[in-house]
């Protein structure tokens, strides 16, 4: 039957070994230990965007088997188990020359042409949620005050690192006073949006060129452009897309949008009724009502080929990618403070929604992190951290001015 196929390991490959507590009354009778632990070894490939289990006697296999030159099946039997190779084809782990595995070999082909480095896809595809609600998580200590934790942890680390005497270190003048100083104090993160509000168009706008949009583009050789933009990046690449999810913005239609750079346009995905919309954010940010009340979410999107073009297979061009969404999200914080609005951002992101929303390929363009911005509530309904006391007073009453 597959004498003609031809087979090689799939290219990004890692095995993580997982114990599994059963009970075992023959053991306890005996006047043993009544758990025991069952052994589980977990594939985790991702062109397959999913955890898949292994047996023994497939481990071996994988490891003799390479992943760059096509072997024929009918020799590979010679000295393994053909129905091993069977079952390591049918999980996705071999990928094969014939038609009936072209949607595996498409994705492995996928993680090969983009040159990801291994340990940075695994960690990418598999710690990418969906359909997950920060709520139903127990990891997330969402409801539990100070007082718990502590006497649940212990106390954290402490808030400051220090490396000498206090008479060994070496004072500096006191800063001057700027508009940027006075801005990074009232840089505070927004967790009570006005439901009701709209955000004004020209404001809006002009976020949206100031942080995300290009100021200048360079042609450095025919075909090959870089962009000037207000942030750093890794190899002047520019990676991050804005993807949006519009609320309520004033003459716009709610729906899901692509921020173009050059431009400065929005371009229309998806037209959605505002109960959608609203849903859509919820979803977005894994339950987060406090942030879902945001007027505009915006999905901030690695496109990894274009980074990884010139860091082919490099341990560092996964991170240098995060890096950059940071650099974006404090732009867009003091943006939107400098126009009296509020911002916010979180990593606790429904990726793969937000991929299927969108129509992106997690292998390709995939959500790092999700940001929004509008107006505040007069009212605090959730905790905001604000020692300065430059939005909330101390009896958490808002302020007449940010």
């Amino acid at each position: 039957m597959y004498s003609n196929l031809q087979l090689r390991r799939c290219a990004i490959l890692m095995i993580e070994p997982r114990g599994r507590l059963d009970l075992d009354l023959g053991n306890l009778l005996r006047g043993g230990d009544a758990l025991r632990t069952v052994p589980r070894w977990i594939a985790l490939a991702p062109h397959l965007d999913a955890e898949v289990d292994v047996a023994e006697d497939e481990l071996a296999p994988l490891g003799r088997i390479g992943d760059g030159q096509w072997q024929r099946f009918d020799d590979l039997a010679n000295t393994e188990s053909a129905s091993v190779l069977q079952r390591l084809l049918d999980k996705g782990l071999l990928v094969g020359d014939g038609a009936e595995h072209a949607e595996v070999r498409s994705r492995d082909q996928k993680v090969r042409d983009l040159h990801w480095n291994p340990v940075s896809a695994v960690a990418h595809v598999f710690s990418r949620w969906r359909d997950s609600d920060v709520g139903d998580d127990a990891r997330v200590p969402r409801d539990r005050t100070l007082t718990e934790l502590v006497a649940e942890y212990g106390f954290p680390p402490p808030h400051l690192t220090e490396r000498v005497g206090v008479g060994q270190r070496i004072s500096l003048p006191t800063p001057r006073s700027s508009a940027l100083g006075e801005l990074a104090k009232r840089r505070v993160t927004c967790r009570n949006f006005d439901p009701d509000a709209f955000l004004e168009r020209q404001p809006f706008a002009d976020l949206l060129r100031y942080v995300f949009g290009s100021h200048a583009v360079t042609e450095l050789m025919p075909g090959v452009h870089a962009l000037k933009k207000s942030h750093p990046s890794g190899g002047s690449l520019h990676p991050l897309e804005a993807y949006l999810l519009i609320r309520r913005v004033d003459g716009m239609t709610s729906g899901l949008y692509h921020y173009h750079v050059t431009d400065h346009a929005l371009e229309p995905i998806a037209l959605l009724a505002p109960e959608t919309a609203a849903d859509l954010a919820e979803r977005f940010v894994a339950g987060q009502d406090y942030l879902a009340d945001a007027p505009v979410h915006v999905a901030l999107v690695a496109r990894f080929g274009r980074t990884f073009w010139k860091y082919r297979n490099h341990v560092k061009a996964y991170r240098t990618i995060v890096l950059e969404a940071g650099h974006v999200s404090q732009n867009l914080y003091l943006a939107a403070t400098e126009a009296g609005l509020g911002a916010f951002i979180t990593a606790a992101i429904n990726e793969v929604d937000i991929e299927r929303a969108f129509g992106l390929d997690p292998l390709v363009e995939s959500p790092l992190a999700v940001c929004g911005v509008g107006a505040r509530s007069t009212t605090q309904d959730t905790i905001e951290f604000d020692p300065l006391e430059t939005v909330w007073d101390s009896n958490g009453q808002r302020r007449s001015a940010d």
